[in-house]
């Protein structure tokens, strides 16, 4: 393991953005930052082509499929690893496979796949369950006649000790109280999606442990003036984790840009779902042809069915419809994840002790040029 370095005009560390830098690596490990004319002349060094820019590998924490894979229809090693290689092309160096409603045969499939990965794939950090615990009135695409109300086998199920983090999307007025607590004690990160919870209800889940929002303003309460919802719960608490969708379909850009005015921490998400670096025109989602046009994927009736974006994409609107500078929306990929999933001391980070999760990209058109994954690399395809 000996320790070289990977220079470019500009590294971006995860909190500030350092000129003329260089990332030292050791192993799967970051060593060092530091000034790229101050390298030892004895330390292998590569630099990267003028106006590249190195910063934390992006992070995301709710990826239903990629690379013509849906977890739901291949929730084994093979599958996850299609996906995550689809999803590294865009620069996401960790993710959670996501699993939508579904059988708790599935679920329970779906967990033992995900611990076989890890033990192979750095990538995968543990599992997203989104359901079965949700709201029929708030369905999206998911199949309501799968949605329940969870039970003691539920909790335990949950609660087992795994590989990896947890997080469960449920809506709160679906679950027995303590239901919340019981998961969250267990470190289970307990997030609000696809619900109908009032305010104070949304205010009792985050007094319970609940600490992050699926999907913020989608298939939720909207912000109304006397019936604030999950939304204002989400904006006004500090602890508060909430994900984007920046893709200009989900959420309108003022939508977006009054989330992050909150006081709550946004993070991105791409809700990815299979033709995200993958070749197909369409795919299947319990049963229904799943239409795609224009970067749309909509059911028959038209029900938005997850997006077709990449996390490289969801930077660069970041800075294009939402006026971020890029440093701000690189931090949104990869240091604000990594700190809801409690993983901030190893991850969306380049700094010493972190692992060497890097993207490589030139900065304007926010296009991937190369990822490292525990010090590994891969150049992006042409």
């Amino acid at each position: 393991m000996t320790p070289h370095a990977i220079a470019a005009d500009a590294v971006f560390d995860g909190e500030a953005l350092r000129r003329d830098h260089a990332v030292l690596i050791e192993g799967e490990q970051v060593i060092g930052v530091m000034p790229t004319p101050e390298l030892p002349a004895s330390l292998a060094a590569r630099r990267m082509p003028q106006g590249t820019w190195l910063a934390p590998g992006f992070i995301d924490v709710q990826v239903n499929g990629g690379g013509d894979v849906l977890f739901n229809d291949a929730p084994a090693p093979e599958g996850i690893f299609a996906i995550v290689a689809a999803h590294r092309r865009f620069g996401t160096t960790a993710l959670l496979p996501t699993l939508i409603t579904d059988t708790t045969a599935k679920m329970r499939t779906a967990r033992e796949a995900v611990a076989a990965a890890m033990s192979r794939e750095p990538a995968v950090l543990g599992i997203h369950f989104e359901g079965p615990f949700l709201s029929p009135d708030r369905p999206g695409v998911h199949d309501p006649a799968l949605m329940r109300i969870p039970d003691d086998s539920d909790c335990a199920f949950l609660t087992e000790p795994s590989a990896g983090v947890t997080v469960v999307t449920l809506a709160p007025e679906r679950v027995p109280q303590g239901f919340i607590a019981a998961l969250s004690k267990a470190g289970v990160r307990v997030c609000l999606g696809h619900s109908t919870a009032s305010y104070e209800q949304t205010c009792a889940a985050l007094a319970e442990g609940l600490t992050g929002f699926t999907h913020l303003f989608n298939v939720m309460p909207p912000l109304l003036a006397r019936a604030p919802g999950p939304i204002a719960a989400a904006l006004e608490t500090p602890g508060a984790w909430y994900g984007l969708i920046v893709d200009g379909e989900h959420v309108a850009p003022s939508m977006l840009r009054l989330a992050l005015r909150g006081l709550g921490q946004p993070m991105l998400v791409t809700d990815a779902m299979p033709p995200v670096g993958g070749s197909g025109a369409g795919f299947t989602l319990n049963g229904e042809a799943i239409a795609v046009a224009d970067g749309r994927y909509r059911r028959a009736d038209g029900a938005l069915a997850g997006s077709a974006l990449d996390m490289a994409s969801a930077v660069r609107n970041c800075v294009r419809l939402l006026g971020l500078s890029l440093p701000d929306a690189l931090r949104l990929a990869s240091a604000a994840p990594a700190a809801f999933l409690g993983l901030d001391d190893r991850l969306g980070h380049l700094k010493p002790g972190c692992r060497a999760d890097i993207v490589a990209l030139e900065p304007e058109a926010v296009r991937v040029l190369a990822t490292w994954v525990a010090g590994r690399e891969f150049a992006a395809p042409p």
